[in-house]
């Protein structure tokens, strides 16, 4: 079974410092994470000077600030890009890195990204689309804020542009988001419609229900991962500090381990015990060579290694083979 794909979601909790960026680094790779994925953008081009922040960014940065002035905070510049890049090889760990503007899709493409990640805010945008699409390199879809019409739009541009390797990542983008509002039994919905494989972004305070996502079937996670919670700037609040990325891949891989391959059949470990917690046929009394075994000289008990007790009515009115004494197995004949 191919093991779920984890992904550190380092996104823009560096804070635009580049010494903080290889540190979220070098915590993914000791969680021995699958990839650690960060956010390309150039400002500019992807907000206004009039957009707005989020509600929850607004609580945690300067309220007074536009998204613009945020955003330029946490922007890292091209030649951090790639010595992130050459990082990550030294520390064994994919990087990949969130795109959010056309300039930023041709620079991922000419230091070799791999696997494109689409976010939710950008599943409405047809130039996007078709310009990732293009590259027919493996996608992964997040779905937050969207509808089923909404998501099958987006994968017919995509199919249409020459991309058919997508996997779609049930997401809702609150930080962090209620649990009332997870909705897990969505991505079974996503999974059922368009036959993709599917997976699980998450927004929630604690590591339970990505576990839970792996439960039902993610084939990829992917969380915020910070150094600190209480660090200024949009994200870490809903993010996970060290230790807590670790004990939800410890999590996962174990789910993942438990899943197995679905065929019912005695486990390796467990035969050892059939013929302990198992039960077979004996003499419930003493009984001689040649008499009638009845349901009155006959009990069922453990151990499992005798007659099985399914056997019962086969054995019933056949004639002892030896004496027994109380206790002892029914041999068969």
């Amino acid at each position: 079974m191919e093991k779920v794909f984890i992904i550190a979601e380092a996104g823009v909790n560096h804070n635009g410092d580049l010494a903080l960026a290889k540190r979220l680094v070098d915590v993914a790779s000791e969680a021995k994470v699958d990839a650690i994925k960060f956010q390309t953008f150039k400002s500019e081009e992807l907000v206004s000077n009039h957009a707005q922040k989020a509600p929850y960014q607004k609580q945690v940065t300067n309220k007074d600030e536009t998204q613009l002035e945020m955003l330029k905070r946490l922007e890292l510049g091209e030649e951090d890009y790639k010595e992130l890049i050459s990082y990550c090889v030294q520390k064994k760990i994919l990087f990949l890195s969130t795109p959010f503007d056309l300039p930023s899709i041709r620079f991922l493409e000419e230091v070799g990204m791999e696997i494109y990640k689409i976010p939710s805010g950008e599943i409405t945008n047809l130039p996007y689309l078709r310009e990732i699409g293009r590259l027919r390199k493996k996608i992964i879809l997040s779905t937050g804020m969207s509808t089923i019409d909404e998501i099958n739009q987006c994968i017919e541009v995509l199919y249409n542009q020459g991309s058919k390797d997508i996997t779609l990542l049930h997401c809702n983008t609150e930080y962090p988001t209620p649990m009332k509002d997870v909705n897990l039994n969505a991505m079974l919905t996503l999974r059922n419609k368009f036959q993709l494989q599917v997976g699980y972004s998450d927004h929630t305070l604690g590591i339970e229900v990505p576990i839970a996502a792996v439960a039902l079937g993610a084939k990829v996670i992917e969380k915020h991962i910070t150094l600190d919670k209480t660090m200024e700037g949009p994200d870490h609040k809903a993010s996970i500090e060290p230790q807590e990325l670790k004990d939800m891949v410890v999590a996962i891989r174990n789910i993942e381990m438990a899943l197995g391959n679905g065929e019912k059949v005695p486990s390796s470990s467990e035969t050892k015990n059939i013929a302990v917690a198992r039960k077979s046929i004996v003499a419930a009394r003493p009984i001689n060579l040649g008499e009638r075994l009845t349901e009155e000289n006959l009990n069922v008990k453990r151990p499992g290694n005798g007659i099985s007790p399914m056997k019962w009515d086969e054995v019933i009115g056949r004639k002892a083979l030896r004496n027994y004494e109380k206790d002892e197995l029914i041999e068969d004949e």
